[in-house]
């Protein structure tokens, strides 16, 4: 190794980060050599840090009050803010920014991040050649518009004349690794650090169950609410907590750990040359039996363009190759779309030395995440979701969502494995007596039960109006009991039902929103009530955010310019919240 070459060619950073650290250790010679103390400011004042933070759904969040645990241990001064309340006008003034952010819907910002991320994409956004950052994009790969917004903040920040300290680093669903190359990364090159390997116990140590930790929990209750004739599948599930020392609130939501279909597993080594008994590394470490290993841990069904090209150089289908090269995204969603592993394997053959090999090419198995939908403080001990079963025919196979058959058609017996996933930005009013109106189609209620109960228990004096939707009355009001007895208890103050298709014109809640605009908006402006949105970000939330915006202008008297910017204050204020996905 030469003296300008520290970091190991088979470390785990890329080519551009590794020269970064190259520079970087030797600074830290330097130093050393110089008698200034480590990174030249471990013995000075503590570096200011401020870590915004873009969250949809917790992820973000999450992951800065980890950095800034680990930062506060070194010589830093971290402070967190959340970009939808922070002040732009202070951007300017900053020395060392680092933003983690998610991307979400059709590679669309955060809500909390959707002001910020227009004004530094805008003409007007002040220059920032006196600020220094780095950016962590949270992402999904099976998603076209991978990290777009952390990738947009990033070429942004650039553009305003701000200081890159570190490469940017695009995060999968499962970036344990790749945060820790960024934070080690960040860390060293704003001088709180020296040392290239530390880690703080934060990022290895487990406090009670977690993603990586998940809890078994009983299921108590598994029941389809939807009626005899209905299209929909929708699964009331009661799960056991009791004896985890799980606690929740309602807006946060529940990991579970879903399991492939046997059957498909056996489908797929059945048409590779392995043994089901063949012991294969495992992702999180150790090894298991194939077949196990692909129904408790390997991702079998999501194909997305990266895979599409891993496996491309694996197989000599002229099809797939004719696909890569000529590199069209519609082509490639056609082609994913409706498809899984087994189809690859079945038509478009690749050739592996061993079994290992094969499950490397393969992802880690994901948790899902599913909108809690019970109060703890109305059903100790338990926490209920409500889940929609994913079902379809395509290419002449029938298919479902992994995670809900599972929960529906695969689960007896099990104890399914648990986690609570908190969302801070999804909270009932500090201020009880405050008003709250929920726009929640569909399993989009799930939240909101979880909302009323807890307002029914508290015995808060607010008042409560929810918008539920579906396509048939008869078939598919869910809860209809449950909302029956809220109304009559005086606890569900106002109900607004859409069931599209029980008319000639479809009707949907946003709808409904819009027949009922003028009281809506004395709720939300007079009172300064708060308004929840749950459910399809691609079009219901779209729908539902722009009658918003038509209400403040009709009832209000708002210009669009200025409904637009009442809208952005009722983020701020935290006044507008979105579960969506």
């Amino acid at each position: 190794m030469s003296l300008s070459n520290y970091i190991p060619e088979d470390a785990p950073f890329n080519a551009e980060q590794r020269q970064w650290l190259n520079k970087l250790v030797g600074n830290f010679i330097l130093d050393l050599t110089s008698g200034r103390g480590i990174g030249g400011a471990a013995s000075g004042p503590a570096v200011p840090v401020t870590i915004l933070v873009g969250s949809q759904t917790g992820n973000s969040e999450a992951v800065a009050k980890k950095l800034s645990k680990a930062m506060a241990k070194m010589n830093f001064a971290p402070q967190i803010e959340d970009m939808g309340g922070y002040d732009k006008a202070r951007l300017a003034e900053e020395q060392n920014v680092l933003i983690i952010t998610s991307t979400y819907g059709d590679g669309e910002p955060p809500d909390s991040a959707a002001d910020l991320h227009e004004y530094v994409l805008s003409e007007g956004a002040t220059r920032l050649e006196n600020v220094k950052y780095s950016v962590l994009a949270l992402g999904d790969t099976e998603y076209p518009d991978f990290c777009k917004c952390g990738i947009e903040f990033d070429e942004a920040f650039e553009k305003l004349g701000a200081t890159r300290v570190f490469p940017r680093v695009d995060c999968d669903v499962d970036f344990d690794e790749e945060y820790a190359q960024w934070k080690e990364g960040v860390m060293n090159a704003l001088g709180g650090s020296a040392v290239i390997a530390v880690a703080d116990e934060e990022d290895h140590s487990e406090d009670g169950y977690s993603k990586s930790h998940p809890f078994p929990a009983g299921i108590l209750k598994n029941v389809n609410l939807n009626a005899e004739g209905s299209e929909r599948e929708t699964y009331h599930i009661e799960l056991n907590l009791e004896g985890s020392g799980i606690e929740y609130q309602v807006g946060d939501a529940l990991g579970v750990m879903p399991r492939n279909s046997d059957e498909l597993v056996d489908e797929i080594i059945s048409n590779l040359p392995f043994k089901p008994t063949e012991e294969v590394p495992l992702p999180g470490g150790g090894e298991g039996a194939l077949r196990d290993a692909l129904i408790e841990h390997y991702d079998v069904r999501s194909l997305s363009k990266r895979f599409i090209q891993d496996w491309q150089h694996r197989s000599g289908s002229p099809f797939l190759r004719s696909l890569v090269e000529a590199d069209d995204k519609k082509e490639y969603d056609d082609f994913c779309w409706g498809r899984d592993l087994i189809d690859l394997i079945t038509d478009h053959p690749a050739d592996f030395s061993d079994a290992e090999e094969f499950v490397g090419s393969l992802k880690k198995l994901q948790p899902r995440l599913y909108s809690i939908s019970s109060s703890p403080n109305a059903h100790p001990g338990e926490v209920h979701l409500t889940v929609a079963i994913v079902r379809y025919h395509s290419n002449f196979r029938d298919r479902g969502g992994v995670c809900s058959t599972f929960l529906s058609d695969r689960s007896e017996g099990i104890n399914p494995g648990v986690f609570v996933h908190s969302n801070n930005a999804f909270r009932l009013p500090e201020e009880p007596d405050k008003p709250v109106i929920m726009v929640g189609p569909g399993t989009g209620i799930a939240p909101f039960r979880a909302f009323l109960e807890e307002r029914k228990v508290s015995e808060a004096k607010g008042s409560n109006w929810l918008f539920f939707g579906n396509p048939h009355e008869s078939e598919d009001y869910l809860y209809k009991d449950e909302l029956a007895a809220l109304r009559a208890e005086g606890v569900l103050t106002k109900l607004d039902l859409a069931f599209s298709r029980d008319q000639a014109e479809k009707i949907y809640v946003q709808d409904r929103m819009t027949e009922q605009g003028a009281e809506l908006w004395k709720w939300l402006n007079d009172e300064g009530g708060y308004f929840y949105v749950c459910g399809d970000a691609s079009r219901m939330a779209k729908d539902v955010d722009a009658a918003l915006h038509n209400i403040a202008e009709q009832h209000g008297g708002l210009s669009k310019e200025a409904a637009v910017e009442f809208i952005k204050q009722l983020k701020k204020e935290k006044r507008y919240a979105r579960d969506v996905y």
